[in-house]
């Protein structure tokens, strides 16, 4: 099990990437755009670094929903690897069976 206060840091930068996700792409689409002025576009930088470095998609870590583990996590199931093993084998997956050949 994962420390409480890491699972709840991360909740917190979901909520911040979700809040900002929008002015963060609006702002990022300026800065690359090459038709505007240099000004427009030092502007929007400015504004971009403005922001709270937590509402980047990229600070959020991929933790199970069971456990909070962050290592060993598969996307399609939101768990780790732990946690989809034990699921699994009680059979709590539906469309997982245990391979055997």
């Amino acid at each position: 099990m994962a420390r409480k206060a890491k699972i709840e840091s991360n909740k917190k930068r979901i909520a911040l990437s979700e809040k900002y996700g929008a002015l963060r792409k609006e702002l990022s689409d300026k800065v690359k755009n090459e038709k505007l002025s240099e000004e427009e576009r030092f502007e929007a930088m400015i504004r971009l670094q403005q922001l709270p470095k937590n509402s980047s998609k990229v600070r959020v870590r991929n933790r199970c929903e069971l456990t909070g583990r962050p290592r060993g996590f598969y996307r399609k199931f939101k768990l780790s690897r732990i946690a989809f093993r034990e699921l699994a084998l009680r059979g709590m997956i539906p469309g997982v069976t245990k391979s055997s050949w």
